[in-house]
């Protein structure tokens, strides 16, 4: 049987890489296939936190061209953006 925990990583993980951009669903896709079998409740919350955001708002703050509000500056956050290969794209 496949627990709660399971599902919603599988969850995440489609909803990660079906954003609606090809740049969107490489950057969150990718960090989701990294990360989320490692992520505990508590960043699963935060994580699902990142994923109601809009896109753009996301890209901005993972190529640095804007920081993210303090609701989402945490361990996740800076987890996707250190782990994002888009960082010099400005």
């Amino acid at each position: 049987m496949t627990s709660s925990s399971e599902i919603r990583r599988k969850r995440l993980s489609f909803r990660s890489w079906h954003r609606g951009t090809r740049e969107s669903d490489l950057i969150l896709g990718r960090f989701a296939d990294a990360h989320l079998a490692g992520f505990d409740e508590v960043q699963l919350d935060r994580y699902e936190g990142l994923l109601d955001c809009p896109d753009a708002d996301i890209f901005d703050w993972v190529t640095g061209r804007a920081a993210p509000p303090p609701e989402h500056d945490h361990d996740v956050t800076r987890l996707l953006i250190s782990s994002s290969n888009v960082h010099s794209i400005k």
